[in-house]
């Protein structure tokens, strides 16, 4: 039973939503598909990690057994557990071979519960009838985003769970108006890490401030990030008009959550003019998206891709120079040119960091926010041009420095054929992390 429509329940605090989700869906255990789908439902819930449901016709139940245990979620209802064992006797898998499964991974056989399914649901679960999920630390699930037809290359597996699709992410940049100069941003969080980027409320800001100033394009900005902000509370911006002329404007602006300042900057915005001069910092020479390995940032609906694979967050990531280059692009991006401009921005605070990082095998990604702080404090953007963010955008990261505890990285944005459309500086911390309690929640440490 698939929901055209989001089926939500509120408990005080509580809230599950069940949505469908599009994209072609694959259970995988090992090399064993488990259960392939284009019509699975995304279950997302208050203080848990979204999960996937396949149609139970769409799941190789002949994997599924010992399905005669049970138990009841207060939200959910009764729920039958399943445990992956035993020689497969149900459906093939296209070219995947399950027939031996069982003695061609005896390490997998355990009585562990690996998936369940709703019997008896709540009115809340009732959309789960029929469907089958399946524990995602044991079982790999992946998504196939294949939007991007320019190429046969273009298609890449995403893990799920995954943070969510490219349209939330412009559904966040699209500030709604709250009275007079005062703007509201919609609220899309993930358990994992429920922390607000702080390149994504400079680009929600820049989106607020060419609506006030009637769609003028923002040509410089510079936001500095003063306090943490909470991904699933709402952030509210407050804009100042410092002056309004015929050609510039130039607007302040502070971002609020619970009457807490969380970052604070100031826009210039142009009408723009014709050429008297131009040139530009040349684009250095750099293999094409589609020679690119595909990285996965757990969204749909956008792709990324890193040059020479230089964007690795394991602990034995090889050194390099500190110099990333990474192609993005968006599957549908609205005309508006200020959700363009803003979803540039957005992608400014994801890679200068790592950037920094990777001339230092003694250092990693992996530990950020464990033992390693890693935040960034201020990022300072020109916008040169119009953005064309569904057309692939190249961002070269460069490291400057690194000392102090701090970083700095002056950046570019080329689109594909090398014209230069914005530069951007990060200024970074990365220190040792300190902890009174000695205990940290790499969920919320900086």
């Amino acid at each position: 039973m698939q929901p055209q429509t989001p089926s939500e329940l509120d408990l005080v605090d509580h809230r599950l939503a069940a949505v469908p989700q599009p994209l072609m869906a694959r259970a995988w255990w090992g090399e064993t598909l488990l259960a392939e789908s284009t019509e699975t439902v995304r279950v997302d819930e208050t203080g848990m990690r979204p999960t996937l449901w396949f149609p139970i016709g769409d799941v190789y139940t002949g994997l599924l057994v010992d399905g005669d245990r049970r138990v009841t979620c207060p939200v959910k209802g009764e729920a039958r557990l399943w445990s992956l064992k035993g020689s497969f006797d149900g459906r093939t898998g296209g070219d995947t071979d399950t027939r031996n499964w069982a003695a061609e991974n005896p390490a997998r056989t355990d009585g562990d519960a690996a998936a369940w399914s709703f019997d008896a649901p709540t009115p809340a679960a009732v959309p789960l009838v029929g469907r089958v999920c399946f524990d995602h630390d044991r079982v790999r699930v992946e998504l196939v985003d294949d939007w991007d037809n320019d190429d046969p290359r273009g298609a890449v597996n995403l893990r799920f769970p995954n943070w969510g699709d490219a349209s939330d992410l412009i559904d966040m940049l699209d500030v709604r108006h709250d009275g007079d100069r005062r703007w509201l941003a919609a609220v899309h969080a993930d358990e994992v890490r429920p922390i607000v980027e702080g390149s994504q409320m400079l680009g929600q800001a820049m989106v607020a401030a060419s609506r006030h100033s009637g769609g003028r394009r923002v040509v410089s900005a510079h936001m500095v990030f003063t306090r943490a902000a909470d991904a699933r509370r709402p952030l509210e911006f407050e804009l100042d008009e410092v002056t309004n002329g015929r050609t510039f404007t130039t607007v302040a602006t502070r971002v609020t959550q619970g009457g807490r300042v969380c970052a604070t900057g100031t826009l210039l915005l142009d009408v723009t003019a014709p050429d008297l001069i131009r040139h530009q910092d040349p684009a250095p020479t750099v293999a094409d998206p589609y020679d690119s390995p595909p990285c996965d940032m757990s969204v749909t609906g956008r792709a990324v891709r890193v040059v020479d694979d230089a964007y690795d967050g394991a602990r034995n990531a090889p050194v390099g120079p500190p110099e990333i280059d990474a192609w993005v692009r968006f599957r549908e991006v609205p005309d508006e040119p200020a959700l363009h401009a803003g979803l540039l921005a957005q992608f400014t605070g994801h890679i200068s960091i790592a950037a920094a990082m990777r001339p230092h095998a003694s250092v990693s990604q992996y530990d950020a926010h464990r033992t390693i702080s890693t935040a960034i404090n201020a990022i300072a953007i020109s916008i040169h041009t119009d953005v064309r963010a569904d057309r692939w955008m190249r961002y070269r990261h460069r490291s400057t420095f690194a000392g102090d505890g701090m970083t700095h990285s002056e950046c570019r944005v080329y689109d594909i054929d090398g014209h230069l459309l914005a530069s951007f500086s990060v200024d970074a911390m990365v220190r040792t992390m300190t902890s009174q309690s000695g205990t940290v929640d790499h969920r919320t440490a900086l």
